[in-house]
Formats: C-alpha cells, sequence, structure tokens
C-alpha cells in the first residue's frame, strides 16, 4: 500500500510538473500583482503616461500664449484710457475683467479633467487586462490576485507581475484598438500657469 501510496504521489507531482511545462508559468494558488509596475510598464499605461504630459505640456504652451494676448489688451486698454470717458472706460474693462474670469474658470476644469484623467488611467488599464488576469489566474492554477502593496508577508505566493505585462502587451499593444475605455484622459492637458489676473485697469 505504501508503494502504491507512493506511485500515486509521484504520478500526481510529475502530472502538475507536465501542467505547469505546458502553460510555461510557475503553479500557484495565491498570486501576487504590482498594479504600479503594470502601468508604468505595459504599453497601453506608457501610452496613457506620455498622453497625460503631451496634453499638459499642450495647454501649458497655449496658456503661455493666451496670458501674453491678455497683457496686450490689458495694456492696449490702459493706453487708450486718456481717451475714453470714464464710463465707457468702465464698461470695457469690466467686460475685460469678466472674460479673464471666464478663461480663468475654464482652465481651472480642464486642469481638473486632465488630473482626473490621470489618476482613473489606472483603473482603466486594469478594467482592459481584468480578462487577461483571469486567463493568467486560469494558466496557473491561481484562486486570487493579491495586490502587492497591500501585502507585508507572503509565503507561497508567485508574482505575476512581469507575466501579465508581457500577456497585456501581446494581447492589446498600447490599447488604441480598444477604443474610448483605453485612453481616458481627457483632451485637456493640466497646466500650473492659469489665465493672468485682469489688471487694475480702472485706476
Amino acid at each position: 500500500m505504501r508503494g502504491a501510496a507512493l506511485t500515486a504521489a509521484l504520478t500526481l507531482c510529475h502530472l502538475q510538473g507536465a501542467q505547469a511545462q505546458d502553460v510555461g508559468v510557475v503553479q500557484s494558488q495565491i498570486l501576487v500583482l504590482d498594479p504600479d509596475r503594470l502601468f508604468a510598464e505595459s504599453q497601453v499605461g506608457q501610452r496613457l503616461t506620455d498622453q497625460y504630459q503631451s496634453e499638459r505640456d499642450a495647454l501649458i504652451a497655449s496658456n503661455r500664449e493666451l496670458e501674453a494676448q491678455l497683457r496686450g489688451e490689458e495694456q492696449a486698454l490702459t493706453a487708450s484710457r486718456s481717451t475714453m470717458s470714464a464710463t465707457d472706460f468702465r464698461a470695457e474693462a469690466d467686460a475685460f475683467d469678466a472674460r479673464v474670469r471666464s478663461i480663468r474658470t475654464e482652465n481651472e476644469r480642464k486642469a481638473r479633467d486632465l488630473e482626473r484623467g490621470r489618476e482613473l488611467a489606472p483603473l482603466a488599464l486594469m478594467r482592459m487586462a481584468e480578462p487577461i488576469l483571469i486567463q493568467v489566474m486560469r494558466d496557473t492554477g491561481g484562486q486570487i490576485i493579491l495586490d502587492n502593496r497591500q501585502v507585508l508577508l507572503r509565503a507561497d505566493a508567485i508574482d505575476i507581475t512581469d507575466l501579465a505585462i508581457a500577456r497585456v502587451d501581446e494581447t492589446i499593444g498600447d490599447g488604441t484598438d480598444i477604443g474610448a475605455e483605453a485612453a481616458p484622459i481627457p483632451d485637456a492637458p493640466k497646466s500650473q500657469d492659469t489665465a493672468p489676473e485682469a489688471g487694475d485697469t480702472a485706476d
């Protein structure tokens, strides 16, 4: 009986080893994933990061051009003060101030939208990667995937981050063919530069 049990155990180990060899990954019920690395090193994450930076830089440049334009308009308004009545000048100055406030409000909205998109981009990637991670679980015999940022001690756990990055890149590339879900960042880049305050043109 001991011989039969030993034979059965060896057969089971052989089958498990063959299964692991067939799928090309280590078998483990407990899997660990580094979401930050998945986003930073996958093609999708890199594309979304580049997109965010490009749009942010574009808004900074646009804001600087707008700032120069508004300063020019403010200077022209100030210069024309001597040729205008006090009533007309006050009306022009109020209209200019209202325009500056409107521009500033719009730029702040764009900045918030862009930052919100940047914050949601990793979540969008995880949604796209979910079926891929499920397949990784099946291939590895995994029962659970733990976020490595929440794991202090781990025994008999297999880190699948490298495998997940490779599978995501192979399956969806940079995500451009996935549609809007692959590009959650709005078209509004963020800038620390905002529209300039209107000068005290009424003095």
